[in-house]
């Protein structure tokens, strides 16, 4: 069983420790040279804002709508990185960073009966000692783990859930939402017909690694609940990941 914890709207939700007058407010954090959107609130999300759209295409709305523009402070965003990431570690022994606001946690040394109370127990912790807002998705592999996060994020809009003995919720996400699956194969995979992660998971392996690649067979099998990410590779608190399947 892995769980995923992932911060919500990093950038911003930092900047409000530091300003909590932008609480409920909505907030922009623009690249380096103040280019582009790079994070949004839920309330700046709610407007339409997109991710990395030009600032001069929304520059009269963030007037009208008194939106928050901020520009980016990454070495802010690394020290809360690097706090929420001891936290994980404090917490438990096998903790795997994949990027600056996600982490990894192989749960296999928990009994089932105690992974909500230590994932709801481990939300409020993170929350108290960095004020940063996390999202826990469960599953018994890393993808469907990160499909978990999106549920409790985007639909239940709750710090956790546990997809296990709840698949009928991959029938209702898109192949676009799954871990892995880029914009290509997410095409390729409607025009066979493919439009759900609940019906890729229902497709043949081999079919599918003859089709597109023995990766993505992978990513059905993960749907499926046979792990096949073995490793990956980072320079810790710096989001950089290199993702390895097994063969």
């Amino acid at each position: 069983m892995f769980a995923i914890v992932d911060c919500n709207n990093f950038y911003a939700s930092c900047e409000r420790v530091f300003n909590p007058k932008l609480l409920n407010q909505p907030i922009i954090v623009l690249s380096n040279n103040d280019g582009c959107v790079i994070a949004r609130s839920n309330e700046a999300k709610a407007l339409n804002i997109q991710m990395g759209q030009p600032f001069f295409e929304i520059k009269r709305l963030c007037q009208s709508k008194e939106i928050h523009i901020l520009s980016s402070n990454y070495s802010l965003y690394g020290d809360m990185s690097n706090r929420v990431m001891s936290i994980l570690e404090e917490n438990w022994p096998e903790v795997d960073i994949y990027s600056i606001d996600e982490a990894f946690l192989n749960l296999n040394g928990l009994p089932e009966s105690g992974i909500i109370s230590f994932c709801l127990q481990l939300h409020e912790k993170i929350l108290k000692y960095t004020g940063i807002p996390v999202s826990i998705g469960v599953g018994k592999t890393k993808t469907l783990a990160k499909l978990a996060n999106l549920i409790a994020k985007k639909d239940l809009k709750c710090p956790y859930f546990n997809i296990t003995g709840q698949e009928h919720w991959l029938y209702q996400k898109h192949v676009s939402n799954i871990w892995g699956v880029g914009k290509q194969w997410s095409n390729k995979l409607m025009q066979l017909g493919i439009n759900t992660a609940g019906e890729l998971k229902d497709a043949c392996p081999n079919h599918i690694k003859k089709r597109f690649n023995v990766t993505l067979a992978q990513v059905l099998l993960e749907l499926k609940g046979t792990s096949c990410v073995v490793t990956h590779t980072h320079e810790a608190r710096k989001g950089i990941m290199s993702l390895t399947w097994s063969n």
